[in-house]
């Protein structure tokens, strides 16, 4: 694929993702592809990718995804980004998230994601969901 068009590729996941429709992200997999998220097993076909997204936008409802970069070496393809978010969803903490990460991708024939693995810190995460924060705390 083409760096503009992988760009554009990239730039639309990131709107769908922020657009509170799952299945607009699952969208941009082969309809056999997957989505594994660190070392979580991976979400195979469009039904299961939009339930993991799903679960995302459920748990932050405000759910905001920023494209921080992408990186075309040879064969290799990674989407970096920042998510932020309040768990505020069913059983949320009401905590604000602000983690980044990033997807290694592959592409099938369709021109489509046919691999997606997903990497974050999650004890960052977690830190973020379960910290008590005091008055005049700077929130990241």
């Amino acid at each position: 694929m083409k760096p503009a068009k992988l760009y554009e590729f990239a730039a639309e996941y990131t709107s769908a993702w922020c657009s509170q429709n799952a299945a607009s992200v699952a969208a941009f997999f082969s309809p056999a592809g997957y989505l594994k998220i660190n070392d979580g097993s991976p979400a195979v076909g469009r039904t299961a990718i939009t339930s993991a997204a799903q679960s995302f936008m459920t748990a932050f409802p405000d759910l905001l995804v920023r494209m921080d970069r992408i990186i075309l070496d040879g064969a290799s393809i990674k989407y970096h980004w920042t998510l932020t978010g309040t768990h505020t969803g069913p059983g949320g903490t009401g905590k604000p998230v602000r983690i980044s990460g990033h997807e290694d991708w592959k592409f099938g024939v369709d021109g489509l994601i046919a691999e997606s693995d997903g990497h974050f810190d999650a004890a960052e995460y977690e830190r973020q969901l379960n910290t008590h924060s005091r008055a005049g705390d700077e929130i990241p």
